[in-house]
């Protein structure tokens, strides 16, 4: 039993010098090792290293991209007019070295100087556009701008913003209902500018239409009347040459009367009585 405590206890010891001597790095971290407070060199490759015990100490930092919610906070725009800004950043850690020299390796006191950055930068931008110009804007270049403020700021501190974006870009709540209001107005009165100039040009291309058909109403007149007149010249022409002389015109006469006799036999009763003294009577006799 004794021997059997007595290597517990040898292992015990054996690990726990084991561990006073090793560092494990896992692959979403950085390990600093340091000496009386300094960091003496930074491991950024996941593995096992060595350290002297209770001489160095051993400080972890996050490797992973990490997400950072700014609270909520009041800008001011070019007119005067306040806005609800909901935002959050990703960002990571590049430079463990700097960052444990510049934010003493607190994630805090990086959140701290993060929101500080991106506030005055989402500030300066909102502050440079009108109430109109934010809302009316839906192309994404807030992200962009922000970025390009924040961007080089944050490498002092081995930090590297990844991403700015806004959840909400709000009117408070006691002046919404006002400045929806405000719009609605708006887009009606410019709806009916664009309703009275449509009607506008119907009545302008109802107008020429008219214009048009009377026109050509008034040609297709005047055409026929000339076609009705050079079909009557034509009439009184060969009429004028029926009766040129006495044979055609007895010839004439007698095609006309023909017509009237076939005319006159409708029905089954085709007698026809003339008196003797009729025009077809003596044509009929042949005198």
């Amino acid at each position: 039993m004794k021997k059997t405590i007595t290597i517990i206890i040898s292992l015990l010891l054996i690990l726990i010098i084991f561990t006073s001597f090793t560092v494990i790095t896992y692959e979403n971290e950085y390990k600093l090792i340091k000496q009386f407070g300094k960091v003496n060199r930074v491991i950024k490759d996941s593995g096992i290293s060595f350290k002297l015990p209770f001489i160095e100490n051993v400080d972890t930092l996050p490797k992973n991209i990490i997400l950072y919610d700014l609270a909520t906070s009041d800008v001011i725009t070019k007119d005067k007019k306040a806005m609800v800004a909901d935002s959050y950043v990703l960002w990571e850690i590049t430079d463990p070295l700097k960052f444990a020299q510049s934010l003493s390796s607190s994630i805090t006191n990086a959140e701290s100087r993060i929101d500080t950055v991106v506030y005055n930068a989402l500030k300066t931008i909102i502050g440079s556009q009108t109430q109109n110009d934010i809302i009316n804007s839906r192309n994404g270049t807030l992200s962009s701008d922000i970025m390009e403020i924040v961007a080089n700021p944050m490498q002092e501190y081995g930090i590297t913003i990844l991403s700015v974006e806004t959840k909400r870009l709000d009117l408070p709540n006691d002046n919404k209902t006002a400045v929806f209001n405000r719009m609605i107005s708006e887009r009606a009165q410019i709806a009916a500018g664009y309703i009275a100039e449509g009607e506008e040009e119907s009545q302008k291309i109802q107008n020429s239409t008219n214009k048009e058909i009377q026109i050509s109403i008034s040609q297709a007149k005047a055409q026929a009347e000339t076609l009705v007149a050079e079909g009557e010249a034509e009439y009184m022409k060969i009429l004028s040459e029926a009766y040129s002389s006495v044979e055609r015109k007895d010839f004439y006469e007698f095609i006309r009367s023909l017509d009237a006799i076939k005319a006159s036999l409708v029905g089954e009763n085709k007698t026809l009585i003339l008196p003797i003294n009729s025009p077809l009577t003596k044509i009929l006799l042949g005198e």
